[in-house]
């Protein structure tokens, strides 16, 4: 069965366990629900987080909402100095790999929240990119 790559940010509002959790929590349930996601069927997750958010994992977030078989890891961002257009304080990013026969264009992105600033525009890009 193919694997599929599903990526998604938001941010906290401080630097707090709890802001940590509910941001990471809330970003979780709508990539679940915008790509209708069986949790058996996520192979791995990915966080990261900028600089600026240690209180807290936000793989923990995970493993509230159930996902006890799924392999976690976190990690920090590049340290790129801002102000980047790409570039947001507080942001928590996750990649999810996840088994499905669905093609990866069928797979739904989630900017919440402050990191909604640093969606790519992936159709002006084809459009400049590609003949």
């Amino acid at each position: 069965m193919p694997v599929r790559g599903i990526r998604g940010a938001t941010t906290a509002t401080e630097n707090t366990e709890e802001a940590i959790t509910e941001a990471t929590e809330d970003l979780l349930r709508e990539l679940t629900q915008l790509n209708d996601l069986d949790v058996p069927e996520i192979c791995f997750a990915y966080f990261t987080t900028t600089h600026d958010l240690t209180a807290e994992y936000p793989a923990y977030a995970a493993r509230r909402l159930g996902w006890l078989e799924v392999p976690l890891l976190c990690g920090h961002d590049m340290d790129v100095t801002l102000p980047n257009p790409r570039g947001v304080r507080m942001c928590i990013r996750v990649l999810l790999l996840y088994n499905t026969p669905r093609p990866q264009s069928a797979m739904r992105f989630a900017y919440m929240r402050g990191a909604a600033a640093i969606k790519s525009d992936l159709e002006s890009l084809r459009a400049t990119l590609l003949p």
